[in-house]
């Protein structure tokens, strides 16, 4: 299940200093996906066993402050519960990266409070979302569902997405500003060509000055909006 690991982190987790797991495979296969490898071959990555994680985090008690799963998508995983059960036993705050496309599990893991804080990717408007995550077509009631979720759960979280002039525009970001209108927290997230993509393809960030602008635009649709490069 665990893939990867970065042993210290301190933009992964707003506010502390992380660790960060990383979960092998993916239901979306999103072109731009910079964990390319994790997504569509994770067999070929050897696992890294629970212990060594743990191990690692009595060591480190006192010194990181949460633990950060990614992916891949970590919700794919039924060891999920029983690794968050280890690392909250072990006093450590739980941050969960997803996609949103398992509303299911991620109810079930706010019910039991395994997460303390939760960041759900927003690929695009829902008109676009399919084509966003690279699926012929995607169940978009399953994406309501996870947003209506985290945002009545109670908890830190936030809700991002990985911007470029390919997939999105203006329409798109108001769009998504009307969908989540009310949330606490809203990421623009503009895209950074990196190696181990999905698609070896080269998309095209935008300037400083449309994110700026797009920051302004979507202020009034949410408590908190940042731009992350």
């Amino acid at each position: 299940m665990i893939k990867g690991f970065i042993k210290n982190s301190f933009v992964d987790y707003p506010g502390k200093v992380a660790a960060t797991i990383f979960t092998g495979g993916c239901n979306f296969s999103c072109p731009f996906c910079h964990n390319g490898e994790l997504v569509l071959a994770p067999g070929k990555i050897k696992d890294i066993p629970d212990y060594e994680i743990m191990e690692f985090l009595e060591k480190r008690k006192g010194l990181i402050d949460a633990i950060v799963i990614s992916g891949g998508e970590p919700t794919l995983h039924p060891g999920i519960w029983a690794l968050m059960a280890k690392i909250k036993d072990k006093g450590f705050l739980v941050k969960l990266d997803t996609n949103g496309y398992q509303p299911r599990i991620i109810e079930k893991l706010l019910e039991e409070t395994q997460i303390d804080f939760i960041a759900m990717d927003i690929k695009n408007a829902p008109d676009r979302y399919a084509e966003t995550a690279g699926l012929e077509k995607i169940d978009i009631q399953r994406i309501f569902q996870s947003v209506k979720l985290i945002q009545s759960s109670g908890i830190d979280y936030e809700f991002r997405t990985t911007i470029m002039k390919e997939y999105h525009s203006a329409i798109e970001l108001e769009k998504i500003g009307q969908w989540l209108n009310g949330s606490k927290k809203y990421v623009l997230q503009n895209y950074k060509q990196r190696e181990g993509q999905v698609e070896e393809v080269a998309f095209t960030p935008f300037e400083e000055e449309f994110l700026e602008s797009q920051k302004e635009f979507l202020q009034p649709f949410f408590k908190r909006v940042e731009i992350r490069t």
